[in-house]
This record gives structure tokens, C-alpha cells and sequence, in this order.
């Protein structure tokens, strides 16, 4: 007997048989059994999710000799004729190679002719979506009022194509994908079928790739079973496909946690030595990481992860945290964007190797704000450990001022002006560093016992000095009860006289014999 295919051989037969579209299923079957049959049915979904053996399943339970059943016996030759495809009643077109308005047309000329020997003719068009705007406009009359025994099934994997005047004449059914669960216990009845003997993790490898697509899943299947002979093991799967592996990764991500980049480039440089490609190393260094993501976070379930948990290195859980897991899932998301336009994708993965192995050193931005709201408390309180008020708007270095000031007691006011200078600074270096900041620029303090003077060069900062005379006064009446007047006056710059330097002799006989000049410089 000739060889079939897995996703051919397993194809849907009955309602009962689609995996994961019970939804469809039972809304179609309830359609039959009440006789409420509609004249045009639009099937979306993604590929490989049951469309087209759907809408087979529906023309078979409308043409069954027992029917309209929900459950066609597959004995009568309208349900053979259609399991085989030669049904002259039902008609299956692919929208992709007739896009044109003639074989819209045709399909009009021929639907003015009842059914040879079948209940209902029924038109499948596959791939809808690919009709050209004149095509979907010439149908527009015939799906709206069809002859009473005419049925259209249309199919597309992008519903977003399908013009709203044929939506709005069709009854809409969205198909899902399938879960990685039962795609996994489909391959496992598939792989006993044909006596081969299949590890749930290889099987689990298997549904994962698939996508939730159930003919993507077969014909993986069908390939994986073509080089395991009898039994059908990941490591065979790892080995065969070019896979890195659990055990592997494991043993490279150890290398970058450990903070040890010569290690980490010796284990990459093997891999790809073994002839893993770089495209294959990325994709599953992402999902690694994404499993590793997934087990921080407190999620085990062998669906998600592809395999036991228990598998993935506990010293790389240990190393890192959830952020720096995440950042390090984003530089292997990016890296697969940016190797298409690299000029060495081989440079660029062992960038990001080495960027993995100083991964503890990375701080998210939500620890810097956590670490500069700590900083900010610890500057906000008072040298005596009281919390000062900024709660009039003051901030640190805005040029504000706290609601109120509680310096320690002093003995006795100093008499050395640059300690009165040095005092006030420090007073104000918190709450007011722009006011800190401009003492800072005065210079030649002197002090008479009731009016301190302070000389400064630039007129701008002096006049700024003097619109907070007042704050000035009040500090020091508050640090050493006395009530002082603050003067301050500009002083012009003072500017060196240029003195004439004598050139060494030496000098000059340098310059003389290679032909030079003096530029600059002191002797």
C-alpha cells in the first residue's frame, strides 16, 4: 500500500474528530439538527487548524443518504465521493490560482444547475482572501440569493482581507489553535498507529514547534519519525535537527552567570563547531531564557516549559533575578532582528555572550528610582536625625527652602569670618545649594562684630546675593541669636601682569637648529 502522510492519513472524518474546535463542532451540529442551514458559512483561522476538513465533515452530514445528520455514516457513496474528493456536488476551488472575475462567473453560469445526485452543491473555496475586488463583487448577488440548494463554505487564514459586504452575508466561525496538550496526545495516538515508540518530551518538543497548528505538528512528526526508526527520542531530535538542548544551554548559561567570558566563548565556539547555526542558537537561547523567566515566576507546567522543570540549571535560577532575566530575553529578541543586517552575526552573538557574563552588574531603572528615593530620605534628614519638612515645595538643590530650621545649639558665634562663611555654607548645602553655591564664589570675608562683608567679581551673582540678604540675616539670627547686617560688594578681577621670561640658551639652540618656534608653554 502506498505511503500516506500523517496529517492526511489522521484528517478529521466526523465533528467528533476536530481537536480543539468544539465550539464549531457543536454549533454546526445543533445548525443540522434543527434544519436552520444557512446558504454561506465563512471559516478564519490560522493554518492547519481544521478549516477545509470542517467544511468537508459539513458536506458530508448535509449529502449523507441518512441525512441531513450531524453524524454522516461514511459508507454511502456521497460520503465516500467526498472523502475522496470527486464528488460532482461538491466542488472545492482554491481562491489563490482563480482570483480572476471569469472564474467568478463560472461559478455563476454553473450554480443555475441543480446537483447531479447529492441534496445540496456545495462551492469550498479555499483561501478566499486571495480573490480580486471584482471577483468578490461579482459573487456579492449569488451568496446573497442563492437557488435554495446552493451552499458556500468559504475558508481564509486573513479574515482582515475578506471585504465586510461578503462578512456581513456569511455566517462567520473563527477557528483557535489547537493546545500544546492535545496536539501532544494526537502525536502519541499517530506514533502508536504506526508502532513507534515516542518520549513524552520529544512529543512535547514536537506540539511546541507546531504552534498550535495540528498539520504543521503531523508533518514534523513525519519527519522526525523518518530518522528515529523505532523510537522517537529528543536527544535524536537535539542531534539530528541541529538542536543546542536543555543539557547544553545549561552548561553555556552557567559559564555567563558565572561572570567567566573565556568559558562561556569556549562552549559557544563548540557549538558552533558541531555546525549549530546561529539562527538556531539564538531562537533557542530565547527560549531557554523564557523558560527560565517562566520558573522565577513560579510557573512549572511541562506544557509551557517543553519539558520537566527540573531540567534547567539551578545555579543560573540562583544567579540571576527576574529583571536581569528579562533583560537578558530582550538582548537575544533583539539580536534576532539585528543579525540580518549585521556585518558579522558571528561578532554580534559573541557580544551578547560576553554582555551575559556582566549581567549581575545590571540595575533596571526601577532599582535606580528604588536607590535614589533611599538616597533622597537619608539627605532629607537632619544632622540631629530629625526628617526636615519639605512640604512648602522644597527640593534638593531646586533653590528652595524647608518650612523650618532647627540647627543645633551653638555656644558662641565664631569670630574668623571664613569659619562664618564656612558655617552658613554648610547650613544651606542641603535644603538651598544654589544660595551654598554663590557663597562659595564670594571671597575675603571680613567681620566687624555687628555687619559682615564679602567680596565677589561677577556682577550677575552679586545681585543675585542681594535678593537673599534677608535669607541670610535670618539664618544667622536663627544659628546664633544675633542680629547682623550682610553686605555684599563686587570687587574687579584681579589680573596678573604678564612677566617677561628669559629663554634658556639651550632653548634657543634648539629652536635655531631645527628651524622652530616657541608656542607656548612655561620654563
Amino acid at each position: 500500500m502506498a505511503y500516506e502522510v500523517t496529517a492526511t492519513r489522521r484528517r478529521p472524518q466526523k465533528f467528533e474528530d476536530l481537536i480543539g474546535q468544539e465550539f464549531v463542532a457543536a454549533t454546526l451540529k445543533n445548525s443540522i439538527q434543527s434544519g436552520k442551514i444557512a446558504h454561506a458559512y465563512l471559516f478564519s483561522g490560522p493554518r492547519g487548524c481544521g478549516k477545509t476538513s470542517t467544511a468537508r465533515i459539513f458536506a458530508k452530514a448535509l449529502n449523507c443518504e441518512k441525512g441531513p445528520t450531524p453524524s454522516p455514516c461514511g459508507e454511502c457513496s456521497a460520503c465516500k465521493e467526498i472523502t475522496k474528493g470527486s464528488s460532482l456536488d461538491v466542488i472545492e476551488i482554491d481562491g489563490a490560482s482563480n482570483t480572476s472575475v471569469n472564474d467568478v462567473r463560472q461559478i455563476k453560469d454553473e450554480v443555475q444547475f441543480p446537483p447531479n445526485s447529492s441534496r445540496y452543491k456545495i462551492y469550498i473555496i479555499d483561501e478566499v482572501h486571495m480573490l480580486s475586488n471584482s471577483a468578490f463583487n461579482a459573487l456579492l448577488k449569488t451568496i446573497e440569493e442563492p437557488p435554495e440548494y446552493i451552499i458556500f463554505i468559504f475558508a481564509t487564514t486573513e479574515l482582515q482581507k475578506v471585504p465586510a459586504t461578503i462578512k456581513s452575508r456569511c455566517q462567520q466561525f473563527n477557528f483557535r489553535l489547537v493546545p500544546i496538550e492535545k496536539i501532544k496526545e494526537q502525536l502519541a495516538l499517530a506514533a502508536a498507529e504506526i508502532n513507534i515508540q515516542a518520549d513524552d518530551e520529544a512529543l512535547y518538543w514536537i506540539a511546541k514547534e507546531s504552534t498550535g497548528s495540528m498539520r504543521d505538528a503531523y508533518t514534523l512528526f513525519d519527519q522526525v519519525a523518518a530518522f528515529s526508526e523505532s523510537h522517537i527520542t529528543y536527544e535524536k531530535i537535539r542531534d539530528k535537527l541541529g538542536l543546542v538542548g536543555t543539557d547544553r544551554l545549561n552548561a553555556l548559561f552557567e559559564e555567563c552567570a558565572g561572570a567567566n567570558p573565556s568559558g562561556a566563548e569556549d562552549k559557544l565556539n563548540e557549538f558552533l563547531q558541531a555546525g549549530i547555526s546561529i539562527e538556531q542558537l539564538i531562537t533557542n537561547s530565547a527560549d531557554y531564557l523564557r523558560s527560565l523567566l517562566l520558573i522565577k515566576n513560579g510557573i512549572a507546567k511541562e506544557s509551557l516549559l517543553g519539558q520537566d522543570s527540573a531540567r534547567f540549571s539551578k545555579a543560573v535560577l540562583d544567579s540571576w533575578t527576574n529583571v536581569q532575566i528579562e533583560r537578558a530575553l530582550s538582548i537575544f529578541l533583539n539580536l534576532y532582528r539585528d543579525i540580518r543586517y549585521s556585518l558579522s552575526p558571528r561578532y554580534e552573538i559573541d557580544l551578547a555572550f560576553s554582555r551575559l557574563c556582566w549581567l549581575k552588574e545590571y540595575v533596571s531603572p526601577a532599582e535606580v528610582k528604588v536607590a535614589v528615593d533611599q538616597a533622597r530620605s537619608l539627605l532629607a534628614t537632619s544632622p540631629g536625625g530629625t526628617p526636615q519638612d519639605f512640604s512648602d515645595g522644597a527640593e534638593i538643590g531646586l533653590g528652595g527652602a524647608p518650612k523650618e530650621f532647627h540647627p543645633e545649639p551653638m555656644t558662641e558665634m565664631p569670630t574668623d569670618p571664613d569659619l562664618i562663611k564656612d558655617a552658613l555654607i554648610s547650613s544651606f548645602s542641603l535644603e538651598d545649594e544654589a544660595l551654598a553655591s554663590l557663597l562659595k564664589n564670594t571671597d575675603e570675608w571680613t567681620f566687624d562684630g555687628q555687619k559682615i562683608c564679602a567680596n565677589i567679581s561677577d556682577a550677575f551673582q552679586k545681585s543675585r546675593i542681594e535678593g537673599r540678604v534677608q535669607t541670610l540675616r535670618t539664618r544667622m539670627s536663627q544659628m546664633w541669636g544675633k542680629d547682623l547686617l550682610f553686605e555684599v560688594q563686587e570687587q574687579a578681577p584681579v589680573v596678573e601682569e604678564k612677566k617677561e621670561v628669559k629663554i634658556p640658551d639651550e632653548v634657543n639652540l634648539l629652536v635655531k637648529v631645527f628651524k622652530g618656534e616657541i608656542v607656548g608653554g612655561k620654563v
